[in-house]
């Protein structure tokens, strides 16, 4: 996250400064793959801890919950 942050802050002090569109644009591409894969960290996490516990209890509210939240990211 503190990556994303840096980027995003760099990106404001860019466009204060004028800097080129093209150049700008590289670094919110930076930004995105960086979230991206902090989602995918997370995801992957709560796939096999919280999602593997609730299969095991008979949970299927948490796999609807994991499910819907899925749908939200992917957006």
């Amino acid at each position: 996250m503190s990556r994303a942050i840096g980027h995003l802050q760099y990106v404001r002090k860019m466009i204060e400064e004028g800097r080129d569109c093209s150049e700008v644009l590289i670094q919110l591409a930076a930004v995105q793959s960086t979230l991206q894969n902090t989602g995918k960290v997370i995801l992957q996490d709560h796939l096999k801890h919280c999602i593997v516990e609730a299969a095991q209890e008979g949970d299927t509210e948490a796999i609807d919950e994991l499910c819907k939240a899925i749908d939200r990211y992917m957006k």
